[in-house]
């Protein structure tokens, strides 16, 4: 049986876990990384809940759910980009960086399974 709201999405549920363990994380970032790095990373990783919930009201219009399926799974690569630079920059550590690229792998393959199977949702 589908879901009756967007926050009972297990993809909604492991996003937002992911955005408050990135933004827990990124309060230790450097302060000359406030608006740049910080911000981004923050952004991003919320924006996927954000655009989840967007597609849920959409979802009986598959191609406008899709689409915003997608922006979710847009922002959640970018997540991927700004950890990337957060390692580089080793402002996280190798185990957190692995913890949350596995998180947010996890959450890009339902996000592509929402995209494949919109009429599951």
């Amino acid at each position: 049986m589908p879901a009756s709201h967007f926050k009972e999405l297990s993809v909604y549920k492991k996003a937002f876990e992911l955005a408050m363990l990135i933004y827990t994380i990124s309060k230790g970032f450097p302060q000359e990384e406030k608006y740049a790095l910080t911000d981004q990373i923050r952004r991003s990783s919320r924006s996927v809940c954000a655009n989840l919930g967007e597609a849920f009201r959409k979802r009986r219009y598959p191609a406008h759910f899709i689409s915003k399926v997608s922006d979710a799974d847009m922002e959640n690569t970018e997540t991927q980009v700004w950890l990337d630079f957060s390692l580089a920059c080793r402002y996280v550590s190798k185990a957190q960086f692995e913890d949350l690229s596995l998180k947010s792998d996890e959450i890009g393959r339902l996000l592509n399974h929402m995209m494949a199977f919109p009429e599951k949702y």
